[in-house]
């Protein structure tokens, strides 16, 4: 990757639908949506990285930053190479990464952050029955532990929300994350089609 991929990274809290919307964008043409969560999900666990994510994750804690952004680097790199991701015309729709101030670091130097769209919810118990939905939908017995649920919150806040001070006022939008996935996904198109239609029109 020669040139920084234009990007919106999709930020928020546990449960607040970031991979809900991202993957609903990433079916839309122009957008190509990346989840550093599904790399996690996908990696061999036999491998050193892997071995590495296993030992945090079984915790309910952050991947150390370098081996995640390695990680992502390797997966993003790789959806290049197969033409799935074409970053001249496809904007690249983020979640997951970065996680912590020293992410926003390793990562500055392959993406251009064009916007970051803030999901956010003022019901933290909300969110929660989302984690516990999800797992019993998705077979995430992980989600499903009310001890790592809140301690995922716990390190969120402590290490994630702070992400959010790094980039300008200007730079980012507050969107509710309460609502039906469609009633959020038409706020969120409303934020980031206008930054996809003008990257396509200068490859163009």
């Amino acid at each position: 990757m020669d040139e920084r991929l234009k990007t919106v990274l999709i930020f928020g809290g546990p449960g607040v639908g970031k991979g809900t919307q991202g993957k609903m964008l990433g079916s839309l043409p122009g957008f190509f949506h990346h989840a550093c969560g599904d790399v996690f999900r996908k990696i061999d666990r036999q491998s050193a990285l892997g071995k590495i994510f296993v030992q945090y994750s079984s915790r309910g804690e952050l991947v150390p930053d370098d081996v995640t952004v390695q990680m992502w680097h390797d997966a993003i790199g790789k959806h290049i190479s197969d033409g799935d991701y074409v970053p001249d015309t496809d904007l690249l729709i983020l979640d997951g990464i970065p996680r912590t101030t020293p992410q926003v670091d390793l990562t500055s130097r392959y993406v251009d952050v064009l916007r970051v769209v803030h999901l956010t919810s003022d019901d933290p118990e909300a969110m929660f029955h989302r984690l516990r939905d999800r797992a019993l939908k998705e077979d995430r017995q992980d989600d499903a532990d009310e001890s790592v649920i809140c301690h995922r919150w716990e390190v969120y806040q402590k290490e994630t929300a702070p992400v959010l001070a790094c980039f300008p006022m200007s730079m980012r939008t507050d969107v509710n994350a309460v609502g039906t996935p469609d009633e959020v996904l038409a706020n969120v198109l409303a934020v980031v089609a206008p930054i996809q239609t003008a990257h396509a029109a200068g490859a163009g």
